[in-house]
């Protein structure tokens, strides 16, 4: 897990989305912990303040829970509510820009699946 190259984001926005494919992709799932602030800070070369807004984030979206004196925890159902607002994020905000990239180019999206 490392920060996207896209550095036109705010770095805090940028640990959120490694966090998110992290849920998403299953490293963390439905009540696992989270590494702790200075930790996740430490692997991702952040500093600890900015990580601790991305939690911060999440937190108040009811993804992650706090148990004082524990640590962090991945929420119960956390990956199926991001699974769901990432699709419906690429649904209008990213498949409007290819699906007009295929029209121009000419592919058919029957041709694109038969060939994967």
């Amino acid at each position: 897990m490392t920060l996207r190259g896209s550095h036109d984001k705010p770095v805090y926005v940028r640990l959120r989305e490694v966090i998110t494919d992290a849920i998403l992709s299953g490293s963390y799932g439905d009540g696992d912990p989270l590494p702790s602030v200075r930790a996740f800070a430490t692997e991702q070369g952040a500093n600890p303040l900015t990580v601790a807004k991305a939690y911060q984030g999440f937190q108040d979206e009811g993804l992650i829970v706090v148990k004082r004196g524990v640590g962090m925890f991945v929420a119960a159902g956390a990956r199926s509510r991001l699974a769901a607002r990432e699709r419906e994020s690429f649904i209008v905000h990213e498949w409007p820009a290819i699906r007009a990239r295929m029209a121009r180019l000419g592919i058919d999206a029957a041709e694109l699946l038969e060939r994967h």
